[in-house]
């Protein structure tokens, strides 16, 4: 291979910044650091030379290559032997070395997956142990016009069960050593610093990865570039000040000078020149410029979470200049390296003060000086194979989160730190990010080696992150103080050595290295997630209940109680883990399996949740009429009422946590768990793998709309509470009123309605009145017969909709066959470059209510309807149904679709 010369300089970005300027233009000036890709044709071959594959591109996994369908079937079983063996990634490049003959040339790899050694001709390079870290290395001296790269990766498994043994000798162990059974998992994840979920988890397979998930360059410059940029917001009364800060890596060991420029077109009349380091050295040893930028606060307009205002972003682009005598720079010489970044200029606080009920702290983030509800899910990562997780995934995955209302998303800590795109996008997007760092559910080592990695680790991604202001804060680890003061994995054997260990770690090394990016505008970093938040200082950070309720977060699960029972919750300060699992639809799992695969037989195994499906068909048969096991549609019931379960039980926890705001509880965030998948699976998630979704969002998008009703059941009064919540600044109020609709099951239209008006508390929730069930259930209308819907209107416009069930809808009275048609009654296309997106409409008539209607689109494409899972008590609907195919789908027939109701169910 020839060294592809990719013409850029590093960082990219410069291009715009010279047509604006008229003095930049990239690839021109003989000056500028270049960086040449190596991106094609890798050779992957396994340790014996028996499997090889060549012509590979960049990112690449040895699953990806040799076992794209690990997610069918039972491979993730069938094809663990690839994590078994080690492997070697190979290229060979020419190179121009008389035309590179001066200055450094830095081989970097921005991410190997995981522990490997990397050889230039024959020379050892270096060894890595972090997929989470970019690795650097002077090769100047070692290149030649003909070049072998090797990289050879270890097998995950055995590399992981190799610390083990090693800690083991010393007498140690760092639980938990291995997942649980029902997981088909593997063991010792705690022991590398790489994806968590990919030795297994309760809602993933074991895809035990192994490649190099991120790009390899030759960065060719003379003595140092700008890696990353972080500007820090704060605002006074006539001023935003950005607070600038340019990390530089440098290749060799002496100080040396350099010139920053920043451009601002946006923002400042000319650029800005930085020349303090013209005549005073920067130290090679901590390579970084700062300096403060003040813009007149008439020049910006404010950066707002969704929901809220406009998502704003200005585009600053630094130019370095470096070099190392004082005397300047020679000519033509490569010292001139780019960074482009996006700001948005907006105040976030994380406020701990004391709580109105007396009781402990509040836990709520400020911005821009309002107090915003944070509502959301969990986000685990696009793919469980690294190196496939791509913008398109990731932008359907965001974009659905904000289409749901979604103003927050946690990244939770047992994937990866996500690509600058995920990053790029949620601001774009106006969705703030729960960052946490990348511990998850287990105790970790504390070896030198391991500290100082993840030191590492930290430095690097902290600096990479901080600047975007969707990332709202930094959170060192998932479950991990619950996990060791509840004794999960058996801590109280040691438990003094473990609450060392864990101090060490995340106080002595992460929350120590996360200072690099701490400001005052910015909140200090939580250690845990749950926690106490600011009170878990008084316990130097392990708290004997870092379930409080009544400070920071906690996460809830309770699979033994009718989840549709807003009494079995927590009434905390803020939910950051809160879910109930469900099936993806039919339809998936025929996509996922092999035809001889009994479909309930590939449920149970990829079903990881330790009690197995009993929280699920428990709370089915709870309230929906699931058939027998042995009968002929008891899968397809199952699969369908799942969803149906999820999506009311996340409703009722979330619209509760909604509720509490204006309480002396003072709730002020929910982000139920999780947003996606990784495979077709048992799972929590409210969109499949696919990126399909699951009735839960297309419920999410009614109870996390800004304005929404809501009718919590209180058993011991047997009445309704009805709030309103309103998550707008300046609503209009005039002329709304609410109205309660008495259904019956067995006909159609409201039977009885009684209406009153109603206003909305800005940015907040009207407790709206109490209504006794027996007040609304008079005469005729009993608990089983029919049912309440409650509507928000202003005059014809329904704002917001409700329902109450007073009783099982399996033990309901006069639910019958709706005598459901639906005809496709219209198509358009609209072609956009390659794609084509199909638009159809679809009419549904029934002559009785029609109880949770399902639309399922029974064709491999990724769709959207514009709703789902309703309740129909008119005698025609129209669902739309969207997809984007290569062309226009005009052949799209009824049978195509499937339409289910609860009513095809009853007995």
């Amino acid at each position: 291979m020839k060294a592809r010369k990719n013409c850029r300089v590093l960082g990219g970005g410069s291009l715009l910044v010279g047509l604006l300027y008229g003095s930049l233009a990239c690839c021109v000036l003989g000056d500028a650091v270049e960086v040449i890709e190596l991106g094609n044709n890798w050779m992957i071959t396994n340790q014996n030379g028996s499997l090889s594959i060549d012509d590979q591109t960049l990112p690449s996994g040895i699953y990806s290559a040799f076992g794209p369908q690990v997610l069918h079937s039972y491979n993730d079983v069938g094809l663990r032997w690839l994590a078994y063996d080690n492997w070697t990634y190979s290229n060979r490049f020419q190179f121009d070395v008389h035309h590179y003959k001066r200055g450094h040339i830095n081989l970097t790899f921005h991410g190997i997956d995981t522990v490997s050694e990397i050889r230039l001709n024959h020379h050892l390079l270096g060894r890595t142990d972090n997929m989470f870290v970019r690795y650097s290395y002077d090769v100047s001296s070692l290149l030649q016009k003909e070049n072998l790269l090797e990289v050879e990766i270890l097998s995950p498994i055995s590399a992981a069960l190799a610390r083990a043994k090693a800690l083991e000798k010393d007498g140690k162990i760092v639980p938990p050593e291995c997942p649980n059974q029902r997981y088909h998992g593997e063991c010792h994840m705690n022991m590398l610093r790489k994806m968590q979920a990919s030795f297994s988890w309760d809602w993933g397979p074991a895809v035990p990865s192994a490649g190099i998930w991120k790009n390899v360059e030759l960065e060719i410059y003379e003595v140092a570039v700008i890696r990353d940029v972080d500007v820090a917001v704060s605002r006074n009364d006539t001023h935003w000040n950005m607070q600038i800060r340019c990390y530089i890596d440098a290749v060799g060991k002496q100080n040396f000078y350099g010139r920053l420029i920043l451009y601002a077109v946006e923002l400042l009349e000319r650029p800005v020149v930085v020349e303090t380091h013209v005549s005073k050295s920067i130290s090679y040893l901590a390579p970084v410029i700062e300096f403060d930028q003040a813009v007149p606060i008439e020049k910006v307009v404010t950066w707002w979470p969704n929901g809220y205002g406009e998502q704003k972003l200005y585009p600053l682009h630094f130019t370095l200049k470096t070099w190392l005598d004082a005397d300047g720079p020679e000519i033509r010489s490569k010292t001139k390296s780019h960074k482009s970044v996006g700001v948005g200029f907006r105040t976030l606080e994380l406020v701990e003060v004391p709580a109105p009920d007396g009781i402990g702290n509040t836990f709520l983030f400020r911005v821009n000086e309002v107090e915003i509800f944070m509502k959301g899910s969990n986000y685990i990562p696009s793919d469980i194979l690294p190196e496939l997780q791509t913008n398109e995934q990731i932008g359907h995955l965001l974009r659905s989160a904000k289409q749901a209302n979604m103003n927050m998303l946690r990244v939770w800590g047992g994937g990866v730190y996500e690509s600058d795109y995920f990053y790029q996008l949620a601001d774009s997007l106006g969705i703030l990010i729960w960052q946490d760092m990348m511990f998850a559910c287990a105790m970790y080592p504390v070896s030198d080696d391991f500290l100082s990695s993840v030191r590492e680790e930290v430095r690097q991604n902290a600096k990479r992150l901080s600047h975007h202001p969707s990332v709202a804060i930094f959170v060192t680890n998932n479950e991990n103080e619950a996990a060791l003061v509840q004794n999960w994995y058996g801590t109280f054997s040691d438990r003094e050595r473990f609450e060392s260990e864990y101090r060490e770690l995340y106080l002595a090394n992460v929350i120590h290295e996360l200072k690099i990016v701490s400001h005052g505008s910015r909140p200090q970093p939580l250690v845990s997630s749950p926690s106490n938040g600011k009170a878990s200082e008084q316990d130097n950070y392990i708290s004997q209940n870092p379930q409080d309720n009544h400070n920071g977060d906690v996460h809830f699960y309770d699979y033994l109680k009718d989840a549709w029972n807003p009494e079995i919750y927590p009434r905390p300060r803020f939910v950051s883990e809160y879910g109930f699992q469900s099936f993806p639809g039919a339809y998936a799992w025929q996509r996922s399996k092999s035809d001889n695969d009994d479909i309930l037989d590939v449920i149970n195994h990829r079903q990881h949740h330790p009690l197995g499906n009993i929280p699920v068909i428990t709370l089915v048969e709870r309230h929906l009429p699931l058939p027998m096991p042995e009968d002929e549609n008891y899968a397809s019931a199952l699969i369908y009422f799942s969803q149906i379960a999820q999506a009311m039980a996340t409703k009722t926890e979330t619209e509760l946590y909604r509720s509490l705001r204006d309480t002396p509880h003072n709730t002020m965030g929910a982000l139920y768990w999780q947003l996606n998948d990784v495979w077709v699976a048992p799972s929590w998630s409210g969109i499949d793998v696919y990126g399909n979704w699951k009735l839960l969002h297309y419920w999410a998008r009614d109870f996390l709309a800004p304005i929404a009703i809501v009718a919590l059941y209180d058993r011991p009064t047997n009445s309704l509470n009805i709030s309103l919540i309103c998550d707008q600044l300046k609503p209009n109020t005039r002329g709304l009123m609410v109205t309660a609709n008495v259904h019956l099951w067995s006909q159609l239209l409201p039977r009885n309605s009684t209406s009153w008006t109603v206003t909305l508390r800005p940015n907040g929730v009207q407790y709206d009145k109490v209504i006794s069930i027996t007040e609304l259930l008079q005469g005729d209308f009993t608990k089983y017969n029919a049912f309440l819907e409650f509507q928000l209107r202003r005059g014809p416009e329904v704002i917001s909709r409700t329902y109450f069930f007073p009783t099982s809808i399996a033990a309901a009275i006069g639910i019958e066959d709706p005598g459901l048609e639906y005809e496709i009654a219209s198509r358009t296309c609209l072609t956009t470059g390659n794609v084509v997106r199909n638009s159809i409409s679809i009419s549904i008539q029934v002559k009785r209510p029609a109880a949770f209607v399902y639309l399922e689109l029974l064709k491999p494409y990724r769709y959207t309807l514009s709703e789902n899972g309703f309740m129909q008590t008119t005698p025609m609907h129209v669902v739309y149904l969207t997809f984007d195919a290569a062309s226009c789908f005009r052949l799209l027939r009824k049978s195509d679709l499937r339409v289910l109701t609860v009513n095809d169910f009853m007995k």
